[in-house]
């Protein structure tokens, strides 16, 4: 069954862990997911059955808003709860007004390390797996947007808010950076994705993946057969013969093409999909 939707991924699972769970409850096979949630986070986690997968490559899936909460006088190595060090007691308050207006402060373009305990690839490794075994390396910065901060509630020593970033953005080192402006040690107490572009749960409803393929259509007048048979392409038969790459929309399936020099070739397909909503 070829099906894209949206899971809510709970606290304290692995998301890979959490598909298998899918998989079973519908009794499926092939399966994937974009994205992947921390084990202390949960929230919205994008997963296709069937080719459907091979579109994640494709789909628009930023910006991205999460929820968080900051736990002040908390040191934690990951950056989270999972690996707390030790905790301060600091009865310090802060003015609410000031924590607004220094959390607005990280709009714009912010460059920083990643954390170490994630699944950054380093020398053919995952982060996280030579930070558990005690190996010294070095994390190399990275440059995320973030479009917008709404701060939400300040419950010493807690401190809530919504940000919202661009694709491959760490929000547990953006709260880092934050901390170390107002000069306090702290980590994230909780993390939830509200959503990832236009992909929100919805109760695990099907969605219509034309809907959600972040590339431009192109008309194809031509014989539909000529895809089916996954014969060679002729430029005069498309609309637009412009360089790039192009959703071509049949009435039951559709095919991802890219034209490079007058010369049309397949990406992906016959793709087949029947849409009804909800399944």
């Amino acid at each position: 069954m070829n099906r894209l939707f949206v899971v809510k991924k709970p606290v304290n699972i692995s998301s890979n862990f959490y598909l298998s769970r899918i998989k079973r409850k519908y009794k499926e096979k092939v399966a994937g997911f974009s994205g992947t949630l921390d084990p202390f986070a949960c929230g919205c986690l994008i997963v296709a059955f069937g080719k459907f997968p091979q579109l994640f490559r494709f789909l628009k899936k930023a910006p991205k808003t999460y929820r968080a909460t900051i736990w002040l006088d908390v040191k934690s190595s990951s950056f989270d709860i999972e690996n707390i060090d030790s905790t301060l007691v600091d009865n310090n308050l802060f003015d609410e007004n000031y924590l607004k207006s220094e959390l607005e402060k990280l709009v714009g373009t912010l460059e920083y390390l990643p954390p170490k305990y994630s699944a950054k690839n380093i020398d053919g490794k995952r982060a996280y797996e030579m930070a558990r075994d005690g190996v010294s390396f070095t994390m190399k910065s990275i440059t995320s947007t973030i479009y917008s901060v709404d701060f939400i509630n300040y419950n010493h020593p807690f401190i809530s808010f919504d940000i919202k970033v661009s694709e491959g953005s760490y929000i547990r080192s953006i709260a880092q950076e934050f901390l170390a402006r107002i000069g306090r040690v702290g980590t994230l107490s909780y993390l939830e994705r509200l959503n990832e572009g236009n992909f929100v749960f919805q109760s695990e409803i099907a969605l219509n993946p034309i809907e959600y393929i972040d590339l431009p259509k192109n008309n194809y007048t031509g014989t539909k057969e000529w895809f089916i048979l996954g014969k060679k392409l002729s430029i005069e038969y498309f609309e637009i013969k412009i360089d790039g790459k192009y959703l071509i929309v049949f009435d039951d399936f559709f095919s991802i093409i890219k034209i490079v020099e007058n010369e049309p070739k397949y990406v992906l397909n016959r793709v087949y999909f029947e849409f009804h909503g909800e399944i």
